[in-house]
This record gives structure tokens, C-alpha cells and sequence, in this order.
């Protein structure tokens, strides 16, 4: 299994993976619906987004990958932010972000894409990243901590104001 850059190739991949949100866990397929509707606007804006160039306001340089594995499946994705530099991003968000498929969950991919994801976050430049997770998100949690997070603070966030687990890991 290995992290890769958006791109073309992937989009009957991406189709599925959407699909099985659309099945699977409907609350968080909206996320990825752009991608759905128009993958080549979709992958422009994530590698728009990876250089700085269109961000939206608040929004900062972000590197997207998907978790693939050797069927050339989709089976997570995860942002690496690169920097934390306003109030959202440093209360609740972090540096990274991710999502597991709902048919890929309870595997390990988690564990192993977040590991992928530190090594992409170390050759940024960053040696530190802060991870969120819902309180009551135990396997993201697990996931997490299994790769050295050190929990911080459980904090109430603004945007999402619901309680919000805080880990710090180092990247090398």
C-alpha cells in the first residue's frame, strides 16, 4: 500500500470509494460529493490546494493522498496541512485530517496511512503535528496513539462545537 497525489488515474477508484460513504457512513460521503460530480475540477482544486494557488479565505497550503493499495483501490484519504496558522486549524483541526472508507475500517489501513501521512509531513518540514479526533472517536484515537501520539487537552471547538481529543506526534 503506498500514498499517492490525486490524480486521473484514480477516478473509477475515487467513484467507489465515494460510493461506499454513499452506503456506508451517508453523514461524511458529502465531503467527497465534489469529487463525484466533476473528478478533473475536483483533483485541479486538491492540487491547487497543495501549491497555495485558490485557496478559499482561512484555508492554507494542504497536500491530499489517498491511501491505495496494489488493486489500485482507494481505500482512505488524508490532508497534511502546512502550517496551523489560524485559530481553527490550531484549536481543532490540526495538521492532518483523515478518513478510512467505511468497507476498508477495522483493518489497520488507519494505523499504516497516518504513518505514510508523518513521513509526508517530515520531508515538509514540520516535526510536530497536532491530530484531532472526536472524545468519543475511539478507533481514531487508537490510530493516533499508535503512531506516538502524545495526548494534549480535550477542548470544545468553535467551529465544531462538540468535545475535540487533541494529540501532538513527532514527525521523525
Amino acid at each position: 500500500m503506498e500514498l499517492v497525489s490525486p490524480s486521473h488515474e484514480f477516478e473509477a477508484a475515487f467513484a467507489a470509494f465515494y460510493d461506499d460513504f454513499l452506503a456506508n457512513d451517508n453523514e461524511n460521503s458529502e465531503y467527497y460529493l465534489a469529487g463525484k460530480q466533476d473528478f478533473t475540477s475536483y483533483v485541479k482544486h486538491l492540487l491547487d490546494e497543495a501549491n497555495g494557488v485558490n485557496l478559499a479565505d482561512g484555508y492554507v497550503p494542504c497536500n491530499h493522498y489517498w491511501l491505495v493499495n496494489d488493486n489500485k483501490s482507494i481505500l482512505g484519504a488524508i490532508r497534511v496541512r502546512h502550517n496551523i496558522d489560524n485559530e481553527f486549524l490550531a484549536l481543532e483541526a490540526g495538521h492532518i485530517g483523515y478518513d478510512m472508507a467505511p468497507l476498508s475500517r477495522k483493518k489497520g489501513n488507519g494505523k499504516l496511512m497516518l504513518k505514510l501521512a508523518l513521513a509526508k509531513a517530515k520531508a515538509l518540514g514540520i516535526h510536530s503535528v497536532l491530530i484531532t479526533a472526536d472524545e468519543d472517536n475511539l478507533a481514531s484515537r487508537r490510530v493516533i496513539e499508535s503512531n506516538g501520539g502524545q495526548f494534549d487537552r480535550v477542548v470544545i471547538g468553535k467551529v465544531f462545537p462538540n468535545p475535540i481529543a487533541r494529540y501532538w506526534v513527532d514527525c521523525s
